[in-house]
């Protein structure tokens, strides 16, 4: 990696907007969220993202993402927003550009619009699509709402308004298999790379992306500047066992969490649950983060604190941890690396 790319990096910040505990409420988890967001923005966080979720305050408790960065948006003129992701074949194609045309609008041009096909089971089931139809749909959606963005007639005579002539420049898909990663290169769009994804167990997560990052490059056109978010489950602390004990008891929240949706084959064990994850001091994390290939070659390291969400003065003070000290070590490993 050369010394101009570790330097160039863009750092995000990616809330799932997940409880602490069970006692709050969604007004209380938006607002730390919000809270969150605008420590990121203070620290120099290039941008921040949020994902989408339907029914599961478990796993994310925003089912309406645009919605919440467009109170972003009002609250903080800096930081850039994003959506990682908007899970698109669950909603209509030309509403979803139309609300995200406005916001881009109000912020001044500073969302990232992330789409993928992803999505939970009872997800689909919430909006009456057969999980075999899944693709299908969302490669139709994906073609509707890439061509009302381009500025194609909707109707005749009567293009997407407002007009957003940039944003598409600004959209990414997010993948887990190599088709679809080269299906966002091909489309000269970014790609997001998740902070897990199923695999042989005895497989490293960054060897399993590498696969995917080569198609992304190779399906790219000619003189297309590539963007590559890779996502990581990242957690800091002053000290390393306080580390490993918010990190224990988030695993055994997030199994607890499996077992009451029927869904134990993901994780059965702590070390199962943590296993993609970043967790213990400062140095701890920049030498991991160091370590990760899919990190090497991303242009965006996007860092969340799911599945171990500790309590907020406790993340926030995570944030602060990652911004201070593990990036300025991390830039200086990966810059090193780079001029050996």
């Amino acid at each position: 990696m050369s010394h101009e790319r570790a330097h160039r990096k863009r750092l995000g910040l990616f809330t799932r907007l997940v409880r602490y505990d069970d006692d709050q409420s969604a007004g209380q988890v938006y607002a730390d969220a919000l809270e969150q967001i605008g420590l990121a923005e203070r620290l120099g966080f290039a941008t921040a993202w949020v994902a989408q979720h339907h029914l599961d305050p478990a796993e994310g408790g925003l089912p309406s993402p645009l919605v919440f960065l467009a109170h972003a948006a009002a609250r903080f003129d800096r930081i850039r927003l994003g959506t990682a992701i908007v899970t698109l074949g669950l909603e209509d194609p030309i509403r979803v550009a139309e609300d995200a045309a406005v916001l881009d609008t109000l912020s001044g041009g500073r969302l990232e619009l992330g789409f993928g096909s992803g999505g939970s089971k009872s997800s689909f089931e919430l909006f009456g699509i057969a999980p075999e139809d899944k693709q299908r749909v969302y490669a139709a959606k994906l073609a509707a709402i890439t061509a009302a963005l381009d500025g194609a007639e909707l109707i005749r005579g009567r293009p997407l308004h407002p007009p957003v002539p940039t944003l598409r420049e600004r959209t990414w898909q997010a993948s887990f298999s190599v088709s679809g990663a080269a299906r966002a290169g091909a489309a000269g769009v970014g790609l997001l790379l998740s902070r897990t994804q199923p695999r042989d167990p005895h497989v490293p997560l960054d060897q399993v992306q590498a696969d995917l990052i080569s198609a992304y490059l190779e399906a790219l056109p000619a003189g297309s500047t590539p963007r590559i978010g890779a996502s990581r489950s990242v957690f800091v602390a002053d000290d390393h066992d306080e580390a490993q004990r918010w990190a224990h008891r988030g695993a055994l929240r997030f199994l607890e969490h499996l077992r009451t949706e029927g869904i134990p084959d993901l994780a059965a064990t702590v070390d199962e649950v943590l296993r993609d994850s970043y967790i213990g001091t400062p140095d701890e994390v920049a030498a991991q983060l160091a370590a990760d290939s899919a990190v090497t070659a991303a242009t965006d390291l996007i860092v969340q604190i799911h599945p171990i969400d500790p309590d907020q003065p406790t993340a926030l003070r995570s944030i602060e941890l990652l911004a201070n000290k593990v990036v300025p070590q991390l830039d200086r490993l990966l810059n090193e690396r780079g001029s050996a």
